[in-house]
């Protein structure tokens, strides 16, 4: 079982004004394409730890910025699809030692392992460590050498988003930070690697890889059970009053209604997209804002943080993932036993049925 220390000090790359101390108050400077220079990693070999979700984009955009890339992979489905990617494939072992930029990413909670066995015994002076995520680095699960660079570039979607948005021109916003600078050039080679990946495209945010990490726990730990405890209780609570499951469902979730609604919400402001709906709703949801939780909900996300800060939530997740995942197996059994998975394949059929023939229909419109 991995052995778990003290959470390093807290640094902060890039706040505006700030030498490395602040608490990230100050106003954040966004670097994009001009900011980085890709030459920094474009005579340099990256080796892509891990080609699954974030793996196979960052490798393909990256080649495409016309840098070396190689993969690194256990021989499996994921292998196979970079050797048809047209990607030269070694075991993690053999890729960590082709590679000067090691991209770290297979899921948090194989990382330390993959580095005891793969990188750590073969690591050499002015590597470069990088990481989509600020985990195994915070938590002390993974301690790097002090003679060569750990950095973090971390996009803020899901790999095929990042994918799909560097072919059409664009790209996806990403987090960077330096957590040990051997070179002197950690943060160039940060953002010249989002360059390559597309990130500087759309934006990048220097945000340490302590408030990456504690961010994206919170929002996995407070804020999404808060909406599907939501869901699942006014779910219940509608169905126990006697409206009819298919009903409720395509109401709370299931026409896909709510996602525009936190599409329109990233789009055009949390609160500024109501002007998009009813005066009857905007009404209800600003008059009933502060009555439906009462006060209770900033305490509980407040419990979750300190949870998450202090490191008990990594102990917990590092002795579940010993025992092999008892508890996670446990509620996730549960959660899809629950009789609304068996409505939402009812909901799902139906508005498929729906779809197809709309499009028949406009299809023989124009014919």
């Amino acid at each position: 079982m991995p052995v778990l220390h003290s959470p390093p000090p807290v640094t902060h790359t890039g706040c505006v004004g700030c030498a490395g101390t602040c608490d990230g108050g100050d106003e954040m400077k966004v670097y994009g394409d001009q900011d980085a220079d890709i030459s920094y990693i474009s005579k340099k070999v990256v080796a892509i730890l891990g080609y699954g979700n974030q793996g196979r984009a960052q490798a393909l955009n990256l080649r495409d910025s016309g840098v070396s890339v190689v993969v690194g992979n256990i021989e499996d489905s994921y292998a196979q699809t970079a050797r048809s990617d047209g990607f030269e494939v070694y075991s993690p072992a053999e890729a960590a030692q082709r590679g000067d930029i090691l991209a770290l990413l297979v899921p948090d909670e194989v990382q330390a392992e993959v580095y005891a066995t793969s990188i750590a015994p073969h690591i050499r002076p002015r590597q470069v460590l990088d990481f989509a995520a600020g985990y195994n680095i915070h938590f002390g699960l993974i301690r790097p050498p002090a003679d060569v660079d750990v950095i973090m570039v971390a996009p803020r979607m899901i790999g095929v988003n990042v994918r799909r948005a560097f072919e059409t021109g664009g790209g996806v916003p990403a987090f960077v930070d330096v957590w040990q600078n051997a070179s002197g050039q950690g943060m160039e080679i940060a953002l010249a690697f989002a360059k390559g990946i597309g990130a500087t495209r759309a934006g990048v945010l220097p945000v340490s890889f302590r408030d990456e990490v504690e961010i994206d726990l919170f929002t996995e730990q407070a804020l999404w059970p808060a909406i599907v405890n939501a869901l699942v209780t006014s779910y219940e609570l509608l169905v126990e009053k006697g409206y009819a499951p298919e009903a409720v469902l395509m109401e709370l979730w299931g026409t896909g209604e709510a996602a525009e609604i936190m599409t329109e919400m990233a789009r055009t402001g949390l609160f500024r997209q109501m002007t998009y709906h009813s005066r009857t709703s905007q009404y209800g949801t600003l008059t009933n804002f502060d009555r439906v939780i009462p006060g209770g909900l900033k305490a509980n996300f407040e419990t979750a943080l300190e949870r998450i800060r202090s490191g008990k939530f990594a102990e917990e997740f590092a002795e579940e993932k010993h025992r092999d995942y008892p508890v996670y197996q446990e509620l996730r059994k549960k959660a899809l036993a629950h009789s609304l998975n068996e409505v939402e394949d009812k909901v799902r059929n139906f508005l498929d049925m729906a779809f197809k023939a709309g499009t028949h229909q406009k299809a023989a419109a124009h014919s």
